[in-house]
């Protein structure tokens, strides 16, 4: 068994997290712009939801296939996928197909992150591990900081087309260092995957998708969705091998953890969505200028990340959670009072860096709080079940705030939705007449407003949830076992 070279993997999984990290700045930067030259801006939050979707539906059976099959196989497929999806979007010519390859794109990476998280708990202690966040958060910050400017600029200088295509290096370094220098011993047992779990997931998770657009005609949705999520449940009670234990959630760490989880990402994934729609299509800025209203919170989070990671050697989980909790409140609140058109953007810009001080602190803790409450047989599944709730969390979101700027927009029947279109062209409605365009303009920030007011909601939502949180210290968890999983529920 050859040994796994831990700083050149590391430095592997690294990149893929960059890949991840970049794709969010650089995409939501550049979508606006996407919009003004193939229109359809009523399928605006599609292009997100598609992706993210379809990477939510597949992260907790990449999460079970790592357990089954190794990590280093299931990394290395998403990674591939990722990047076939990722030149098939750069090439896309219309909506409908940019939309299809992000779903395909979004299919690669459900398996990037948590596998890439996973192998990080594998290599390194629970010591190490906090150590080794400081890296990582590294990471986050950089393509934070380059995200918004090279998406700009990408768009001024050469097509949004190449913000695609700036994935494919980084992911081909990414693979080849895997293939070279991770080494692992996977100890296979006669195991089966539960494929009636996995389909009653995927189809609950759309139906639910559909059904919080509430756009009037796909509410029939909600109770379907929620019929096939029941069914998930009492399916994954008996499987042998579930696609997600019920068991793990008898843990109140990763209880807590899922639901705080999945209310912060819905309010995270709304703020890169259309903070940088308010900007372009509401203010009239640039893409740059966009993407720079985001920046200060996609820093901030892994800079409090590094933070956090210290901190959780000298402290317990519960008063990084609660306060970093708290921290999202307080910067969501002030963005949904002050982002206005006629304010200075640096007030907002301090309230999005509020916004991701508080996510670092609270991310970090929980995400190393459910990892140690289990044991490596779980690990994969454990925190790929917890990136599920984090990414359907931002799915719901965008799709519901989707929805939101749509009925906004129909709102006046002799207003065909496509004319918003020109809003976010290169001449901000210049071929729009004067009262139609500020019709438009009105919907459009009247829509974005009512979703800033509800990223604000649900970050108390999870500041409330993670009151709840334990008091227990770094050690004290009691992890699950198999036998905890394989017992009759």
């Amino acid at each position: 068994m050859r040994k796994t070279h831990r700083p050149l993997t590391t430095l592997a999984l690294a990149l893929s997290l960059f890949m991840a990290a970049l794709e969010v700045t650089v995409v939501s930067t550049a979508m606006p712009t996407v919009i003004g030259e193939l229109g359809g801006i009523e399928h605006y939050a599609w292009v997100f939801t598609a992706y993210m979707l379809s990477s939510t539906i597949t992260v907790p059976i990449y999460g079970k296939l790592s357990d089954l099959y190794g990590r280093k196989p299931i990394l290395l497929f998403g990674t591939v996928l990722f990047l076939v999806g990722s030149m098939a979007s750069g090439l896309s010519t219309s909506m409908e197909m940019l939309i299809a390859f992000r779903t395909l794109q979004g299919l690669g990476a459900g398996a990037i992150q948590p596998v890439a998280l996973t192998i990080i708990g594998d290599i390194y202690s629970l010591e190490e591990r906090a150590k080794v966040q400081g890296a990582f958060s590294a990471v986050w910050g950089v393509a934070g900081l380059i995200g918004p400017l090279t998406g700009g600029l990408i768009v001024k200088y050469l097509s949004w087309h190449w913000v695609f295509f700036i994935n494919v290096p980084v992911g081909v370094g990414t693979a080849l260092l895997m293939m070279t220098f991770f080494h692992e011993q996977v100890h296979r047992k006669p195991q089966k995957l539960d494929y009636a779990g996995a389909m009653l997931l995927s189809a609950g998770v759309v139906a639910l998708l559909f059904g919080v657009q509430g756009l009037g005609w796909n509410l029939w949705a909600l109770p379907v969705a929620l019929l096939l999520l029941f069914a998930f449940v009492q399916v994954e009670r008996r499987v042998p091998e579930p696609v997600i234990p019920m068991s793990i959630f008898k843990q109140p760490a990763i209880a807590i953890s899922s639901v705080a989880g999945a209310l912060f990402s819905a309010a995270m994934f709304g703020a890169t969505t259309y903070v940088p729609l308010y900007v372009q299509g509401v203010l009239g800025g640039s893409p740059t200028l966009a993407g720079g209203m985001i920046t200060p919170m996609i820093v901030a989070w892994p800079v409090a990340s590094v933070f956090a990671g210290r901190m959780l050697l000298k402290t317990s989980f519960r008063p990084l959670i609660v306060g970093g909790l708290a921290l999202t409140v307080v910067g969501t609140l002030v963005m949904a009072l002050l982002l206005k058109p006629d304010l200075p953007l640096i007030i907002p810009q301090i309230a999005m860096g509020l916004f991701g001080v508080g996510l670092g602190f609270a991310s970090t803790a929980l995400m190393i709080a459910v990892q140690t409450s289990v044991g490596w047989e779980l690990r994969g599944v454990a925190t790929a079940s917890n990136m599920f709730f984090r990414t359907i969390g931002g799915v719901l979101g965008v799709g519901l705030m989707g929805g939101v700027i749509v009925s906004q927009l129909l709102k006046d029947p002799s207003i065909p939705v496509s004319a918003a279109n020109s809003l976010l062209g290169p001449e901000h409605g210049h071929d729009v007449p004067p009262e139609m365009l500020k019709t438009l303009s009105g919907a459009l920030s009247t829509g974005l407003t009512i979703n800033f007011w509800l990223i604000f909601v649900l970050t108390a939502a999870s500041f409330i949830a993670g009151l709840f949180f334990p008091r227990v210290s770094r050690g004290s968890g009691t992890p699950v076992s198999t036998a905890d999983v394989a017992a009759p529920h």
